[in-house]
């Protein structure tokens, strides 16, 4: 039985051409990607995890390669299905398949390092994030683009730039948590500090970052002086949680809650309420699950490869522990789309920069960047996750929000 129709069987009739190493090709032939099973390996991968999981395995080894747009390729590729196949083809496939799985090693290729320590502990958290964040500043200059901002951004129109709409993004926040000159601003987990620099920069207000990457901390620093903002900016290679200062006017959550966990997200809240003056105003913008059903931690690649120990929770159960920590929520909104559409900005910026990010970074983590981008933006077009942003205040003794009627941003 040849290879490519084998695959061709499993994924059904979808509009991709497969070509495998045994001369082997079924499909679309004029189709926009192409599937390239370059090695065995590539079957012993399907074989040990026939799913989804086993083609990502074949394509981060490079066993198997995607010619063509990378999301064009994820929208069109189902799971992979034994049961689609025939029963005396299956036999065959499964002949084939055992022999690969003989003669060649099945163990999943490189993934996260193992992480030490409590689950979701200080010394775990800054294992994991270090795993994603720490890869390489010039990578990430060439996949965020001069924005440095690897959070969701807000798109105020169709025509909208990438730039131009990160901009947006932090500007809408800034308008939301209603900062002035003299101001002082917490933003946790601020990554490389661009909502610490715009927040400093266009409204005049003291802004302090704490991140747990030390290469984001060094960049933002460094970035800070660039734009002369030293006195009223600063960023510092810190967990949030270590944060002395209080009564802060504002804090901003760009992008954190993901990485806090469910069991650890009443403390959170709390903890960030503490820090507030009464008053004070809490904008918490984050990835979310579409519901509260579902388990909270990410699907396998995610976890495996890219965000150790992240999770993903549902909107109303962020919600509701902001209520129940103390806040009043008065604002919130789902941006999923922005944030389809600022993975496909991010998609195409790595691909323009392909070769020099291979050198960089290794094919290994090129490919996971390539193929986990492109699989969220499809996630998010197919509201399999959400992005929420949540507006909370720090109500007096009385009930007083301090707010405006309606809101002014």
């Amino acid at each position: 039985m040849r290879i490519a129709d084998t695959i061709h069987q499993m994924t059904g009739d979808v509009p991709v051409e497969f070509v495998a190493y045994d001369g082997s090709r079924a499909g679309a032939p004029d189709a926009d990607v192409q599937v390239d099973i370059r090695s065995p390996l590539a079957l012993s991968h399907i074989a040990a995890s026939p799913n989804t999981l086993g083609l990502v395995r074949a394509y981060v080894t490079g066993a198997l390669e995607i010619v063509g747009d990378m999301y064009t390729a994820l929208a069109a590729l189902p799971a992979l299905k034994l049961s689609a196949i025939p029963t005396d083809a299956r036999v065959k496939l499964v002949a084939k398949l055992a022999g690969a799985r003989l003669w060649w090693p099945t163990r999943p290729p490189r993934e996260e390092r193992r992480l030490r320590g409590g689950r979701h502990s200080m010394r775990r958290d800054a294992q994991a994030i270090s795993h994603h964040y720490d890869v390489s500043n010039t990578f990430y200059e060439w996949v965020l683009g001069p924005s440095m901002a690897y959070t969701c951004a807000v798109y105020p129109n169709e025509n909208a730039t990438l730039e131009e709409a990160q901009y947006e993004k932090f500007d809408l926040v800034a308008r939301k948590l209603a900062l002035e000159p003299g101001m002082r601003l917490l933003d946790v987990g601020c990554g490389w500090g661009s909502m610490v620099i715009h927040a400093a920069k266009h409204y005049g207000v003291r802004a302090l970052g704490v991140t747990l990457s030390a290469n984001q901390a060094e960049w933002a620093q460094k970035r800070i002086a660039q734009e002369g903002l030293s006195d009223v900016a600063e960023v510092r290679h810190l967990d949030y949680r270590a944060v002395q200062e209080t009564d802060f006017d504002a804090i901003s959550s760009i992008g954190l809650t993901e990485h806090i966990g469910d069991a650890n997200l009443a403390s959170y809240f709390q903890l960030l309420y503490s820090k507030l003056r009464i008053g004070g105003r809490l904008l918490n913008h984050c990835i979310t699950r579409p519901n509260n059903l579902e388990e909270a931690r990410t699907q396998s690649f995610i976890n495996r490869y890219v965000f150790p120990d992240g999770e993903l929770l549902g909107p109303g159960r962020i919600i509701s522990q902001m209520h129940d920590t103390g806040f009043e929520v008065r604002h919130e909104e789902n941006l999923r789309e922005h944030y389809a559409r600022t993975l496909a900005g991010w998609c195409r910026n790595l691909d323009s920069h392909w070769e020099e990010a291979v050198a960089e970074v290794g094919p290994h983590t090129a490919r996971v960047w390539r193929l986990y981008m492109a699989g969220s933006r499809l996630g998010f077009d197919r509201n399999m996750i959400q992005l929420h942003q949540v507006l909370g205040v720090k109500l007096d003794a009385q009930g007083r929000s301090f707010m405006d009627l309606r809101p002014t941003w």
